[in-house]
């Protein structure tokens, strides 16, 4: 009822790559909610507490004395361990779940295409994946209700505004289109601003490869549906024969 979780072939260095943009990424890929969050969750708090963030800009600016002493060094170990963690499972889960989709395109079991409920109707369709990523570059969680996965919309929205937030983008865009690049740059905060590239371009990912995968959901669910109903046993439908 509230968005529409399924099986596909998925290539394991690609989940494997946005684990390493950013922990937790991956598995949200596999539909791994619970364990995505978890790492997502774990990225914010200790990325806050270490100021990893604030770090590499300083290293980028060759600053790296600074970067040295905004370290915080007592929970910096704690870091490292996790974020491979989530980069080698990810690649891992990958591969064990492109074997069990072959299993279970062999088993070929029917699936729902519809459901109803007292809050929402869900039912398999067709979506253009190039109009959900569309929709998640306007807005990250636009794309995913599009794709009718609500619970996941929801909580991309409220990343999206405690990131926009709290880095004060919107605040600085503001001021460099009227032209005052100082202050733009002044306002913005560093620290929460470098999660937001990583987690925009992963929203419009997500959402077009959904859309793809949930078209071909779709063509399999019609493909069985026709030959169920409509393909007698023993017999070849051709064109142009009515079949009685």
């Amino acid at each position: 009822m509230y968005g529409t979780t399924q099986l596909q072939p998925k290539k394991p260095l690609v989940v494997a790559a946005w684990s390493v943009a950013f922990p937790g990424f991956g598995h949200l890929l596999l539909n791994k909610y619970l364990r995505g969050y978890a790492l997502l969750l774990w990225e914010f708090f200790i990325n806050q507490r270490i100021q990893l963030n604030t770090a590499m800009v300083y290293s980028f600016n060759g600053q790296f004395q600074a970067a040295r002493d905004i370290l915080d060094p007592k929970l910096m170990g704690l870091y490292i361990p996790v974020y491979l963690f989530a980069i080698w499972d990810s690649y891992r889960t990958t591969v064990d779940l492109n074997k069990l989709y072959v299993l279970a395109d062999r088993e070929n079991a029917p699936t729902r295409s519809f459901t109803i409920g007292a809050l929402e109707i869900n039912y398999l369709d067709k979506r253009k994946p190039w109009l959900a990523a569309m929709w998640s570059a306007a807005i990250p969680s636009i794309g995913q209700l599009y794709m009718h996965r609500i619970v996941f919309a929801a909580s991309v929205l409220l990343y999206t505004i405690f990131i926009v937030e709290n880095s004060r983008l919107l605040l600085s865009i503001h001021y460099l289109i009227l032209g005052d690049v100082q202050t733009s740059s002044a306002v913005l905060d560093v620290q929460w601003v470098l999660y937001f590239p990583s987690f925009y371009f992963f929203t419009i990912y997500d959402a077009y490869i959904n859309a793809v995968e949930n078209n071909n959901l779709y063509d399999d669910d019609l493909r069985n549906y026709l030959i169920r109903k409509y393909q007698p046993a023993g017999k070849v439908i051709r064109p142009g024969k009515k079949v009685v």
